[in-house]
């Protein structure tokens, strides 16, 4: 195991590997944990890192954190075979919970705001396997945020979870399932609530004006503006009733 607590180029013997932009070195709370090998952590030009934890627990790991001018804190688990990314401009409030285990994914759009206590989650940490087949039942799966996302307090995206580019996903919820574009979704499971939306970041008492009645009130960014669109339920059609007897026939 090697543990580096420097953001600067870096490789060792067993391939593991960082990437910074030239010049580019940070020695704040850092850490990063090499265990096995091939692994690759590469991370944009980050004024306000605030704190990093990196552990690549296998191999053949990736992690790749954007650039970004906001504040910037989160503490990333990488399985065998995974991949964390997250986009440009994304900002967290405090420090956040990633893991990514198993061969899936977490992967974070840009302009994306965290707020405090947030985890994103491929797996659930330990295996649960069903007693009569012992087939695993709780299979880590891909997390997805699109661009422009805002993650409330406390909220929790799960193995399975997508959101879509405009949404915001309330204070304490659960999610484990797809939301489309600009939603808002809430509640344990989250469930959407509220469509065409959309949000920006003034905060409202520490961005004048303190008052903010209508979107005259603060800088609008036409492109996470928009409506939401409705899923494409695509459905196999029918087999007729010639081909259904067809096939019965088949099978005598």
């Amino acid at each position: 195991m090697q543990t580096v607590t420097t953001l600067a180029p870096y490789e060792d013997d067993r391939g593991n590997r960082i990437i910074v932009p030239d010049g580019f070195v940070h020695t704040g709370r850092v850490s990063v944990v090499f265990k096995g090998s091939n692994n690759v952590l590469k991370v944009g030009r980050r004024p306000n890192l605030r704190k990093l934890h990196v552990q690549f627990d296998c191999s053949d790991g990736r992690c790749v954190i954007g650039s970004g001018k906001w504040g910037f804190a989160a503490t990333i688990r990488v399985g065998q075979d995974s991949v964390v990314r997250i986009g440009d401009d994304t900002s967290m409030t405090e420090v956040v919970g990633i893991s990514a285990v198993e061969g899936a994914k977490v992967i974070i759009g840009k302009d994306v705001m965290i707020a405090t206590q947030v985890q994103l989650r491929t797996d659930d940490g330990h295996p649960i396997f069903d007693v009569r087949t012992g087939e695993r039942v709780n299979p880590a799966r891909t997390v997805r945020v699109g661009d422009h996302v805002w993650l409330g307090w406390g909220s929790v995206l799960l193995g399975g979870a997508k959101v879509g580019s405009g949404s915001v996903v309330g204070m304490g919820s659960v999610l484990k399932r797809s939301i489309p574009n600009n939603v808002i979704a809430v509640g344990s499971p989250a469930k959407v609530v509220r469509r065409d939306i959309a949000w920006e970041r003034p905060h409202l008492s520490l961005t004048e004006p303190f008052y903010k009645p209508d979107s005259s009130t603060v800088t609008t960014h036409d492109q996470w503006w928009n409506l939401t669109e409705d899923p494409v339920v695509t459905t196999s059609p029918k087999p007729s009733f010639v081909a259904r007897v067809k096939r019965r026939l088949t099978r005598r």
